[in-house]
């Protein structure tokens, strides 16, 4: 029996792609100058729209999916007797995933025999796209969930993310770091590298002067024990898109790397990294810290 892989609008994934691989996403919402907005579907928010409002001081924020959301899709697939996957956003960063897993126990009372996978990917952006792309080829490749679900559980620990922020006060506003990293950042011509570590904490572990350095050393350090020859650049902003494709041809020049995707950072991860963002995702073979 086939699946259903479920994700959410943090993953940034294209949404040809999702069409194209049966992926079904639900959306974050933004709020944003007192109007709340929809990161999935017709009329939703584009990144282009939400960094333009930042630029102008606009402070936007952010709302999980809740309980409620994601008990109707569950209870909907329950029904028609569809096993569920769903690749999660970071529970570290969002409390997506705790609802998702509330969700579960609720359907799970009326549907005992419902089978409802939910992983949480310690990840942001694409490096839970990467997962979910993952995911995809093992259902299509015809492995079950259960093979696709441990597939992907083993992956988590491997999957390193870098992010380039121009501004760490964006971050340090949603309590996704503290304000004496976001001072540390706002030094004259200090680049901080922000990591995504293994249990989902955004840290930083590397300080660089000057922005080339900065985006050299993430280059580097993408490159370091690399395991999979696909990598994805994304950007916020047409700056950072300029530079991702330098940074495309300089993975591109290692006989590891054969496939490099450059995509924009999505609404929801915006909001949180600000304009001029670069974020490298990769799977390595070691565990990441």
């Amino acid at each position: 029996m086939t699946f259903k892989i479920l994700t959410d609008s943090t993953a940034d994934l294209p949404e040809n792609w999702t069409q194209e691989n049966d992926v079904q996403v639900l959306g974050l919402t933004i709020q944003l100058d007192g109007q709340t907005y929809e990161t999935v579907g017709a009329g939703k928010l584009t990144s282009q729209e939400l960094l333009d409002k930042m630029e102008s001081g606009s402070k936007p924020t952010t709302s999980q999916i809740n309980v409620g959301q994601f008990e109707d899709v569950f209870r909907g697939y329950a029904k028609e007797g569809t096993p569920v996957l769903y690749v999660a956003f970071a529970s570290a960063l969002s409390g997506t995933y705790q609802s998702a897993v509330m969700a579960r126990e609720i359907v799970l009372e009326d549907f005992p025999d419902a089978l409802i996978r939910i992983i949480d990917t310690k990840a942001a952006s694409m490096g839970e796209g990467l997962l979910v792309m993952k995911a995809a080829e093992a259902r299509a490749a015809g492995q079950t969930l259960e093979q696709t679900a441990d597939l992907i559980e083993s992956l988590v620990p491997k999957v390193k993310t870098y992010f380039l922020v121009d501004d760490l006060n964006h971050l340090m506003r949603g309590g996704r770091i503290s304000k004496t990293a976001a001072l540390m950042g706002s030094l004259v011509n200090i680049k901080p590298v922000i990591a995504v570590k293994g249990d989902g904490r955004l840290d930083s572990v590397a300080k660089v002067r000057g922005k080339k350095k900065a985006q050299t050393e993430v280059v580097r350090m993408t490159l370091e024990d690399i395991a999979d020859p696909r990598v994805v650049i994304a950007y916020a902003g047409a700056d950072s898109q300029e530079v991702a494709q330098v940074l495309k041809e300089q993975l591109l020049m290692s006989e590891q790397i054969n496939d490099v995707l450059v995509l924009p950072l999505g609404p929801v991860i915006a909001t949180h990294t600000g304009p001029g963002t670069l974020g490298l995702f990769s799977i390595a073979h070691e565990n990441q810290d």
